[in-house]
C-alpha cells in the first residue's frame, strides 16, 4: 500500500514543481486541465489497487502475496490488459475472462470513484481551497476515505491496520505541508483538533452504547488531524455535516430495509463524506452561516 501511494505522491510532488504554485491557478486554464487530467487517470489507477485492499485487507489476504489480482471464483490470475481501470471491465462486458462469472460494478465504480476523488483534490488546490502544500495529504486521505467507508459498509469495521499506519502518514504529510507554507501553528491545532474530535465521538460512545465504536473515535482523530490543519471553521462543519449525512444514509437503508432500527448501520462513510464537505466546503458554508446570522 505504502509503496504506491509514495509513487504518487512523488509523481504529483514533480507535477507541482514543474508548474510552481502560480501557475495552478482557476485562470491558469491550460495548466489546471492537464493537471486534472493526469491527476484523474492515475486516481483510477491508484482506485483499482484501492479495490485490491477494500477485498483482501478483511479477508486476511495479503496484498503483496498472490502479488498479481485474481478472480474471487476461478482463482485464475488477471492479466495485464484485462485489468485496465474501467476500461477492462467494459471491454469483458463485466464477466471473468476465464469462468465467465459476472465481475461486480463496484470495481470500476470505485476507480472512477478514486479517480474522481484525486481530480476534486488537485481542483481543491487549484481554486485555492487549501494551500498546494497540503495536495500529498489530502490525496493520501481522499484513496483511504474510499477504503474506510467501503469497508466499514461491507463489514462494519474500521480496522487497526489501516487506521493506525495512515496516522502516522497523515502526521508526517501535515508536518510536510507545515514545513511548505510555514504554517507551524496550524499542526498544533491539527493535533488539538484530532484530540478534541476523538473524545467527542468517545463520549457519544458512553452516552449512545453501540452507536459509535472506538473505530470510530481512531477514525475522527485522522478526520480531525486533517479537518484542524485547514481551520476551525472547516473542523466544525466537516464534524456537523458528517450527522446530517448519517441521518440520510440511515434513512435510505432503513427505507430500503436493508438495516434495522436497531442496529447495523455504519457511521464510517458518514464521517468521510462530511469530512470532505469541511474540506472543500467548509469555509464558504461557516462564512455563509455567519452572514446569515449576522456574526460576520
Amino acid at each position: 500500500m505504502a509503496p504506491v501511494f509514495a509513487t504518487s505522491f512523488r509523481v504529483l510532488a514533480v507535477s507541482v514543481q514543474s508548474v510552481g504554485e502560480s501557475t495552478l491557478a482557476y485562470g491558469d486554464t491550460v495548466t489546471t486541465v492537464v493537471a486534472a487530467v493526469v491527476t484523474f487517470v492515475l486516481g483510477c489507477v491508484i482506485g483499482s489497487f484501492l479495490n485490491v485492499v477494500i477485498w483482501r485487507v478483511p479477508n486476511h489476504i495479503s496484498l503483496v502475496n498472490p502479488k498479481r489480482s485474481f478472480c474471487p471464483n476461478c482463482k485464475a490470475q488477471i492479466v495485464w490488459y484485462d485489468n485496465i481501470p474501467i476500461i477492462s471491465w467494459l471491454v469483458l462486458r463485466a464477466k471473468c475472462r476465464h469462468c465467465h462469472q459476472p465481475i461486480s460494478g463496484r470495481y470500476p465504480a470505485v476507480e472512477l470513484l478514486g479517480g474522481l476523488a484525486a481530480l476534486a483534490v488537485v481542483l481543491g488546490g487549484a481554486w485555492h481551497a487549501y494551500p498546494l502544500w497540503m495536495l500529498p495529504d489530502l490525496l493520501f486521505f481522499a484513496w483511504l476515505s474510499i477504503v474506510v467507508a467501503f469497508i466499514d459498509f461491507d463489514f462494519h469495521k474500521i480496522l487497526n491496520v489501516i487506521i493506525y499506519p495512515s496516522i502516522i502518514v497523515t502526521l508526517l504529510l501535515l508536518v510536510l505541508a507545515s514545513w511548505g507554507t510555514g504554517l507551524w501553528p496550524a499542526l498544533g491545532r491539527a493535533a488539538i483538533a484530532g484530540v478534541v474530535l476523538a473524545l467527542f465521538y468517545l463520549l457519544l460512545g458512553f452516552l449512545w452504547p453501540g452507536g459509535m465504536g472506538m473505530g470510530d473515535v481512531k477514525l475522527a482523530v485522522l478526520i480531525g488531524l486533517n479537518l484542524g490543519w485547514l481551520g476551525w471553521q472547516q473542523l466544525i462543519v466537516g464534524g456537523f455535516a458528517a450527522f446530517i449525512i448519517g441521518g440520510a444514509i440511515s434513512g435510505i437503508l432503513l427505507a430500503t430495509k436493508r438495516v434495522t432500527i436497531h442496529g447495523g448501520i455504519p457511521f464510517g462513510p458518514s464521517m468521510v463524506i462530511g469530512a470532505w464537505i469541511g474540506i472543500l466546503f467548509g469555509m464558504p458554508i461557516a462564512q455563509a452561516y455567519l452572514q446569515t446570522v449576522g456574526l460576520a
